[in-house]
């Protein structure tokens, strides 16, 4: 890069910035919303709360076959899991259901 494109590229060093850390959100969400271990445990707490009353049966099967085609995703197609292997302390919250590519 020359002087000169340096110098009038200096400004959008803040946008680019904040583009680098979006990225890495994305990613660290990406992998925690995929992550085994997390969907096991949304399908646990999924299951005490249909148990204890708390959603109905037509919500508890729609979102226990949305977590189940998670999970059974290719390991390829899905990002990878964080090394520490956390993320399994997250609950399933009936109001949320994550979807790939639908960006939240």
């Amino acid at each position: 890069m020359g002087l000169l494109s340096g110098v009038l590229l200096l400004p959008l060093m803040p946008v680019r910035g904040v583009e680098w850390v979006a990225d890495r959100l994305l990613e660290a969400a990406e992998r925690e919303v995929y992550d085994p271990g997390t969907l096991r445990a949304r399908l646990g707490e999924l299951n005490r709360a249909y148990e204890a009353g708390e959603i109905g049966e037509e919500e508890f099967e729609r979102a226990e076959e949305h977590i189940l085609d998670l999970l059974e995703q290719p390991a390829a197609a899905r990002p990878a899991a964080p090394a520490d292997g956390g993320g399994t302390d997250h609950p399933y919250t009936p109001d949320h259901h994550p979807s790939p590519g639908s960006g939240s």
